[in-house]
């Protein structure tokens, strides 16, 4: 016996269909343009889709601006996640004591998501400025010489490696400051959501068998925040992947380079210098890189799933 569609079926049907057509066209479509063009010679004005393989690629990989974008990105990730992960984890923990007023703190710790990081980018740049902010305070206290924050072309530990230093570069180190101190709230929330997770059954029979506070942190209650942890490494790796405004606002791509990231590096490739496929190879390079951190957290999810 054949079953019968119902018009609620084909009603659903049709209110979604607009929006997948948009996201076909607007998303994957432009996605699938991107790596066309990024494969061709359009590096001028005038169009021009001869094609050019993967030569784009390897010119923009020869690079001592790209080389020094891939380190500024390691880097700035490595030391973003963990910022925001440590700092995330202390304010949930802190919060979870049941303290007073536990409303207003933790409006307070996620207030600075608010922001855009165009605003941030302008707030610390103030805050950082060599001749302002921060500094003023140094020099108040008999600093003759305080740090030059985001203008220090200084790469610690200067190792070569092809065109370019591998370290950390100083510079780098202040605005991954303002990008923890925005974005750890996130980390606090999703922590504070596992934690309250935890059955207090679980923490009790703990500590009648003896465990400490210390003890029954790391042996009862943080291997129960691994998905808590996994999902915030996969969020905050998309938003360092794609960080932008902060760095546009606050050092743009620094002395050297030292603060460049590759979104700012396509920005100006494409729109400024008209090279419309290196841009793109830039672009397609930077969402094969999002794919490889995002993929397998989705397939591990899906996994999940079917097995629930």
């Amino acid at each position: 016996m054949k079953r019968r569609i119902s018009w609620d079926h084909w009603s659903a049907v049709l209110v979604l269909v607009p929006s997948l057509a948009a996201l076909g066209v607007f998303v994957y479509g432009f996605i699938v343009w991107t790596g066309y063009l990024s494969l061709t010679d359009w590096n001028s004005y005038i169009p021009n889709f001869h094609w050019a393989g993967l030569r784009n690629y390897v010119a923009v990989f020869e690079t001592f601006r790209f080389q020094s974008d891939i380190r500024n990105l390691i880097v700035f990730t490595a030391l973003f996640i963990l910022g925001c992960l440590v700092l995330g984890l202390f304010l949930a923990v802190l919060i979870d004591q049941k303290i007073r007023a536990e409303s207003l703190f933790r409006s307070i710790f996620i207030f600075p998501m608010a922001i855009s990081f165009v605003a941030t980018g302008v707030i610390w740049s103030w805050l950082l400025n060599p001749q302002t902010g921060v500094n003023l305070i140094l020099r108040a206290l008999g600093d003759t010489h305080p740090p030059q924050w985001f203008l220090s072309t200084a790469i610690v530990p200067s190792i070569p490696l092809g065109l370019i230093q591998v370290g950390i570069p100083l510079a780098l180190v202040a605005v991954t400051l303002a990008a923890i101190w925005q974005m750890s709230g996130f980390a606090m929330a999703i922590y504070l959501a596992g934690l309250r997770a935890i059955p207090d059954e679980m923490k009790e029979a703990a500590r009648i068998d003896g465990a400490g506070a210390w003890r029954l942190f790391w042996s009862v209650i943080f291997p129960q925040l691994k998905s808590s942890t996994v999902t915030a490494v996969i969020i905050l790796s998309a938003a360092s992947l794609k960080v932008f405004g902060l760095i546009y606002a606050m050092t743009g791509p620094g002395q050297d380079f030292t603060t460049d990231m590759p979104t700012l590096n396509m920005f100006q490739t494409t729109f400024q210098g008209s090279q419309f496929a290196d841009g793109a190879a830039i672009a397609t390079i930077l969402f094969l890189i999002m794919a490889a951190f995002s993929i397998p957290y989705l397939i591990t999810v899906l996994r999940r799933e079917e097995e629930a």
